[in-house]
């Protein structure tokens, strides 16, 4: 009975605001509600082990995960850096499985930018969330600050994937954590990019090792250089 009530407090400490949750459910995008909890503990975990640091999330969309880490920024005085040039990744394109014409503006173009504006405004996180609108690739090429968390959710493509892990692995601080959305081992489940160009390159560099997973959520933590 002491270890379920134990494992009760435990999840109920380690869930985002009530609010905020519901803030993040309505808000377009693609991250299931467990694998968002699953990154929200990340997230303290990595600012816990390396207070002070900033985060990375690559690939906001319109700004559903990016509740989650916004509210520990937020929570452990650091900021969250989301970084996406907002045009839509191939797969969010005309004709494609998960174009969505309601974030189409009136000259014909993805633009999630307004998007993911209104929710962090909705969720009162602009103060800790800073945009960085951009290529992603070009934006951690040019990135000198090592990081406590670095969020890869990107483009789909292959040299899109892998690319986001060349540009942006390399930052994390040791003891800090890279974590991957959409991880599938199995074709029959998804896209293999994740999985073969950042999931797999970031454990055989022997620099990464896997700390848990949830859903297609893998966490892993940078243990040397």
């Amino acid at each position: 009975m002491l270890a379920e009530v134990c494992s009760v407090a435990f999840a109920l400490t380690n869930m985002l605001d009530s609010t905020l949750r519901t803030i993040a459910l309505t808000t377009k995008g693609f991250m299931p509600e467990a694998e968002g909890d699953a990154l929200f503990v990340a997230a303290r975990s990595a600012c816990e082990a390396l207070p002070g640091l900033p985060m990375v999330e690559v690939g906001s969309y319109c700004g559903r995960s990016t509740v989650w880490l916004g509210a520990v920024a937020r929570e452990w005085g650091t900021v969250l850096h989301a970084v996406d040039h907002h045009g839509g990744s191939e797969e969010n394109q005309a004709g494609w499985e998960w174009h969505d014409p309601e974030i189409v503006n009136t000259q014909g173009r993805i633009d999630t930018l307004p998007f993911f504006r209104q929710t962090m405004q909705r969720a009162g996180l602009s103060d800790v969330v800073r945009e960085c609108v951009g290529d992603s690739h070009s934006i951690g090429a040019a990135w000198r600050e090592p990081l406590a968390l670095c969020f890869v959710d990107g483009g789909h493509a292959r040299a899109v994937a892998r690319g986001d892990y060349e540009a942006w692995a390399q930052h994390v601080a040791i003891d800090g954590l890279l974590v991957i959305h959409d991880v599938f081992e199995d074709p029959a489940d998804g896209g293999q990019a994740p999985f073969e160009e950042i999931y797999l390159p970031a454990l055989h560099s022997g620099r990464f090792v896997e700390r848990s997973r949830s859903g297609s959520l893998r966490v892993l933590q940078r243990t040397s250089r």
